[in-house]
């Protein structure tokens, strides 16, 4: 690539899907997660803000399933920032547990990418918290949003 030169996405018909990654219910993506001390109070309780960071590798690791290194969009130009947080949290997970961080694309509006979130027990029906992230595009270069979506990125986050 010579100097001055923007790097690009491989065209979008180039993405394939690894279904390994693919959760078992139909388009939720599942990122399994342990608690591990450093991510407890001193009473053992997962802090809140943890909950957060799990949802964000989920996010992360889905957008790599369908072929979006994100480190690559960063590269390339462009962001996408987290705008809006709703959480509910229903019951604390603890020092030990096991529990799946299930993440799907809810809906595309313009340059606006609305995420669903659940983390449930990685055995039984428990369900810990459930949350809504929405993220919007940016052109880092200009520090602005975007008018819309890289083709690339909107066409793979379709095929989810």
């Amino acid at each position: 690539m010579s100097q001055g030169e923007k790097p690009q996405l491989p065209p979008s018909a180039d993405i394939e899907l690894d279904h390994s990654y693919r959760a078992n219910t139909e388009k939720w993506f599942e990122y399994p997660i342990v608690v591990h001390p450093h991510h407890t109070d001193y009473g053992g309780i997962v802090w809140h803000g943890n909950y957060v960071a799990w949802m964000e590798e989920a996010r992360v690791e889905c957008l790599q399933s369908i072929g979006i290194d994100y480190a690559h969009l960063v590269e390339l130009g462009y962001e996408l920032p987290v705008v809006e947080v709703n959480i509910r949290y229903h019951r604390s997970l603890k020092m030990g547990d096991r529990a799946i961080v299930k993440t799907r694309v809810n809906d595309l509006e313009g340059v606006r990418i609305h995420w669903d979130y659940e983390i449930t027990a990685w055995r039984g029906n428990i369900t810990y918290v459930t949350g809504k992230i929405t993220l919007v595009g940016i052109d880092r270069e200009k520090g602005k949003i975007m008018r819309q979506l890289p083709p690339v990125l909107k066409d793979a986050l379709i095929k989810l």
